[in-house]
């Protein structure tokens, strides 16, 4: 009873806790909140001096005691005490209300396909120690699909590729639970390596991941579209050790990701390969849903519809698909309890 009653109060959470963005969705108000992973600290006094938005803009440009970081790596926690804190900081930000009797939120996080049980055990770690009653995993794929408005708990097959930050996600599912799948830690950043890579062996140039980022959003593509796009490209020579500007055009840049862009090609194919026929059959007619921000690629949709000769579709809003996902999930959890992962500090 007591436990019906206080949970009219919590303001229980969905977050998606990306390597390059966090998102979180407040039960009964939505997506509230949408900010960079990344956190600044001074090295000296080990004091947090910004978190998100903020600390994004001191990447690279922070004297040699204060460093920018990302406490997450290709979808999973690479610092617990940093992560821990920037969840704490993005918990609080979202509850409004601070009556003494509100309970402390649920929260649902989503967490890649296939993370091992000490990874899980870490993200519900510092979830709990971050402000959390109870926490619930769920894999980022099924709750892209679920975001993405898929029949994931009905018998037909469905087919997400989730393109985030650090990680690729490709799964069938079908029934409330993955089929088959690939997990990738090819995305987002290792595009925008992949450009900086090229700048460095191409012109002596070397470029910010955010500059390189920005590149790849102007006239990053995956196929041709024939309109000659350009950009200039700003940084440092690494001769003269002086500011230098060159200007590419989208063709350089395409071949520049374009190894990364083939193994997330074929982890797709790879993934329909692996699938029962039936399921495959589903696909064919209900098409592929692309999400996360890698889905914005210009000319991505077209390359796996021609790959894989199935109709690929851009899914509505793909940037926040999963959190969307975890939303759907928190606003109706007794229902969807079936498609969480188990608990990792249990038993």
């Amino acid at each position: 009873m007591f436990k019906g009653f206080f949970g009219s109060f919590s303001q229980d959470i969905g977050i998606d806790l990306g390597t390059a963005n966090t998102l979180v969705y407040v039960r009964s108000r939505g997506i509230v909140l949408n900010e960079p992973s990344v956190v600044a600290i001074n090295q000296k006094t080990k004091q947090v001096l910004a978190i998100g938005s903020e600390a994004r803009e001191m990447v690279g440009r922070t004297p040699s005691h204060i460093i920018a970081v990302r406490p997450l790596c290709d979808g999973v926690i690479s610092d617990f005490e940093i992560t821990e804190q920037m969840l704490k900081y993005y918990i609080s930000k979202t509850q409004t209300n601070r009556f003494s009797i509100s309970p402390r939120p649920r929260v649902v996080v989503g967490v890649p396909y296939g993370v091992t049980e000490v990874e899980r055990r870490a993200v519900e770690e510092a979830a709990l120690n971050a402000g959390a009653r109870e926490v619930y995993l769920i894999e980022e794929p099924l709750a892209a699909a679920i975001g993405a408005r898929l029949p994931v708990q009905e018998s037909s097959g469905s087919m997400i590729v989730d393109i985030g930050g650090g990680t690729t996600e490709v799964a069938v599912m079908a029934l409330g639970g993955v089929v088959s799948s690939k997990s990738l830690r090819i995305a987002g950043d290792e595009m925008n390596e992949d450009i900086v890579d090229f700048a460095r062996d191409q012109f002596n140039l070397d470029l910010g991941l955010k500059t390189a980022e920005e590149i790849k959003i102007a006239i990053g593509s995956a196929i041709e579209f024939g309109e000659g796009a350009t950009c200039r490209m700003r940084g440092k020579d690494l001769v003269s050790g002086l500011p230098k500007e060159i200007v590419v055009d989208d063709e350089a840049i395409r071949k520049a990701i374009g190894k990364s862009i083939k193994a997330i090609v074929k982890a797709v194919k790879n993934t329909i390969e692996e699938s029962p026929a039936e399921l495959v059959a589903d696909i064919y007619t209900q098409g592929i849903v692309l999400s996360g921000g890698g889905a914005l690629l210009k000319g991505l949709d077209k390359l796996l519809m021609h790959e894989t000769q199935t109709k690929t579709i851009i899914a509505d809003d793909p940037l926040t698909c999963v959190v969307r996902g975890t939303g759907v999930v928190i606003e109706d959890l007794d229902k969807l309890r079936e498609v969480l992962l188990s608990s990792a500090l249990k038993g």
